[in-house]
């Protein structure tokens, strides 16, 4: 058993604490923009683009995210490009939240009143311009809170990623808690590492909630 003082494991958790927090950034952003564009996909009057983006969607959401990183890691090998665990966990949080996301504000886009796609209709917008200047900034406002909620599920999923070799919190616990056989005390730490970045994530969505809601 190799010696670890309690700084030692600390600092090692913060350092996989860091790698948790910068693949959530960039899987929510990334994701983001993608369940942007799958979402004026999902809404477009082009049957095709529907039905690519519901397909899209029933996949991430119908099937485990353990499955889908299993089919990224090692699909992508198949066709002979060296990819690393960094890239395939990135690839996959982003595919896993563009899914979710474009379902969460496909569901705010439809609960504004179809009157006011009429009332963009009737000012001669198109719908791209009926989107952008009528109905998506009444959706954002229903949008914040719960896509503030849904990235603590982002954060929660990278633990996931652990499984095929990426080296955030949960891995650099499993290996400490190897290295010192101290599973209780490790699994502690990165328990309560994941509550430090989910738990205000939670308590912004809640308050988003109560003030949006109150604001209307």
């Amino acid at each position: 058993m190799m010696d670890f003082t309690l700084w030692d494991i600390v600092r090692n958790l913060l350092t996989g604490l860091q790698w948790t927090l910068l693949l959530s950034l960039v899987a929510f952003a990334c994701g983001g923009l993608g369940g942007l564009l799958v979402l004026l996909a999902r809404i477009s009057d082009n049957a095709a683009l529907r039905g690519f983006a519901r397909c899209f969607i029933e996949l991430f959401q119908g099937t485990p995210l353990l499955m889908q990183l299993f089919m990224v890691f090692f699909g992508i090998a198949l066709f002979g490009i060296d990819v690393s665990a960094w890239m395939a966990a990135a690839l996959a949080l982003t595919l896993f939240t563009s899914a979710f996301l474009a379902e969460i504000w496909r569901g705010c886009v439809e609960s504004i009143p179809r009157g006011q796609w009429e009332a963009g209709s009737s000012l001669a917008l198109n719908r791209y311009e009926q989107l952008r200047h009528v109905i998506l900034p009444q959706a954002l406002r229903i949008a914040v809170a719960p896509t503030v909620g849904f990235s603590v599920q982002v954060v929660k999923g990278t633990a996931v990623t652990s499984i095929i070799g990426f080296t955030e919190l949960t891995k650099t616990g499993g290996m400490l808690a190897n290295a010192t056989f101290e599973p209780f005390l490790i699994y502690g730490l990165v328990a309560l590492g994941y509550f430090i970045l989910c738990f205000p994530l939670s308590l912004g969505a809640r308050y988003l909630e109560r003030r949006l809601h109150a604001a209307g």
